[in-house]
């Protein structure tokens, strides 16, 4: 009779549900901050370069995560696809990171390299020039908007800070990368930035 009591008290329930749902969470998450594999950098694995930097920023902006996942799972059918299944060494770089499982697109993971960066270029421009099946959007304005790296250096600092927090061995940004930072992408075009990015995506795993 005594789930009866906690049926039939809401706040008793929620108290209950939230106390499991704790310790779940802590069983889970916990030991995580003890595994390296989990909270060092993998092989390759290294921090983005400020081009990479904006045109990550730029993929956030653009929602593309909303369509394009970036964790491949240890299964068959997605290896064989995709390539080697995501680790979390891959992952501690970005902040947010950009997992997930919804895919209208393809998994973009272990894109970099697989196409020219003149193939991405057209296929931002109209994605239908180079995969005529395709129902994503166009996104010809990033050929034209220009970055001015104002607030470059500001992210890396950004990303010292929540990187310092939680991997003690991963490669931080030193005063000299954020005094260049603005140079080495003021003029380049967005477009120009995402695909740094996406060509980054995965290269790491081919020396595993």
């Amino acid at each position: 009779m005594s789930h009866a009591i906690v049926e039939k008290n809401v706040g008793l329930m929620a108290v209950l549900i939230l106390l499991v749902v704790s310790v779940g969470g802590l069983v889970e998450i916990v030991p995580l901050f003890a595994l390296s594999d989990t909270t060092e950098p993998a092989p390759g694995v290294h921090r983005y370069s400020a081009l990479r930097l904006e045109g990550r920023d730029i993929y956030i902006r653009e929602g593309c995560y909303n369509c394009h996942s970036q964790m491949i799972r240890p299964f068959r059918a997605e290896t064989e696809r995709y390539g080697h299944y995501s680790v979390a060494g891959e992952s501690v770089y970005d902040h947010p990171f950009q997992w997930g499982s919804k895919r209208t697109g393809p998994d973009l993971a272990r894109v970099g390299g697989r196409y020219s960066d003149e193939w991405h270029f057209a296929h931002l421009q109209n994605p239908r020039d180079v995969v005529p099946e395709s129902n994503m959007p166009a996104y010809s304005w990033l050929s034209t908007a220009r970055l001015t790296g104002d607030d470059t250096a500001a992210k890396m600092l950004a990303l010292n800070v929540a990187i310092g927090a939680t991997c003690p061995k991963c490669e931080l940004y030193t005063e000299q990368d954020m005094a260049n930072a603005q140079a080495d992408v003021a003029g380049k075009t967005e477009a120009q930035a995402l695909v740094a990015y996406l060509q980054g995506l995965g290269l790491a795993s081919k020396q595993w």
